[in-house]
């Protein structure tokens, strides 16, 4: 017997809506804030004094389900000094097209080096735009 009514159903489902108001969003002009625990793109952050707080331990690395991290660590040099302890993330990439924006990374690192910020544009004509470099996620001073 309900099955004679569900065609009516759909139609007043559809009358309902037809004569509300449209919200039109003017997304290029106007953006629209994110909630705060949006996850956006990546942030390598650095402490007060400027050193990276990245140690390359890789583990953000293992951690990531889509294998979109690339890590090498180096050894800290007496002349040169990235960061604090004894060795650097020396090579630091994050592939955008395999990222999934899931968060394992940012639980897995122990020095608190990655996090994610609040930017939604990644979209990009260019596929090698898109694989972002140590210096393009580095916070800045």
């Amino acid at each position: 017997m309900s099955s004679i009514f569900d065609p009516v159903k759909g139609f007043g489902v559809t009358f309902s809506t037809m004569f509300k108001k449209v919200t039109t969003e003017l997304y290029p002009e106007v953006k629209k804030p994110t909630a705060p625990r949006y996850h956006g793109r990546h942030v390598l952050n650095r402490h007060d004094d400027g050193l990276e707080k990245c140690v390359g331990c890789e583990l953000c690395a293992w951690a990531c389900p889509a294998d979109a991290i690339y890590v090498e660590g180096a050894n800290n040099e007496e002349g040169a000094r990235y960061s604090p302890g004894e060795r650097y993330g020396a090579v630091y990439q994050i592939n955008y097209l395999r990222c999934i924006f899931c968060g394992l990374c940012i639980e897995a690192c122990p020095t608190r080096s990655l996090t994610m910020s609040n930017e939604y544009e990644l979209a990009l004509d260019n596929r090698q735009e898109l694989i972002y470099t140590k210096e393009q996620l580095m916070a800045p001073l």
